[in-house]
């Protein structure tokens, strides 16, 4: 008879320590190239990405977001952030992100481990 929570023993040991950023899916290598996620952590090329799904556009402090980002008033809900990751520039005119994710499924990839960044 197989246990319960032998079962879960993988799941537990694959989960990250409370604290601790869980490991970004593939889909997320472009995106590390300017934007940290870490609790905390510094902006880059682009602002820290921690906490994103929620909070208003152009809120990060210490990021010297564009002209363009701080007068959107977007708000970084799940429908905006996949129309500004399809095309940042149609999405925000004048905005600092140069590449946007043409993929649909990594895109859903890439908002869903966003929403897991909470805390």
């Amino acid at each position: 008879m197989i246990r319960p929570l032998a079962l879960l023993g993988p799941l537990l040991l694959a989960a990250p320590a409370a604290g601790q950023t869980p490991a970004p899916p593939p889909a997320f290598a472009a995106c590390k190239a300017c934007h940290s996620v870490d609790k905390g952590g510094r902006n880059g090329v682009g602002p820290n990405l921690h906490g994103v799904v929620g909070r208003p556009a152009a809120s990060v402090s210490g990021y010297s977001y564009s002209a363009a980002m701080r007068a959107s008033k977007l708000r970084w809900d799940e429908a905006t952030l996949d129309q500004y990751l399809a095309g940042p520039s149609r999405k925000v005119p004048g905005t600092k992100m140069p590449i946007g994710m043409a993929d649909p499924a990594k895109r859903a990839t890439i908002i869903a481990y966003l929403k897991g960044l909470k805390g």
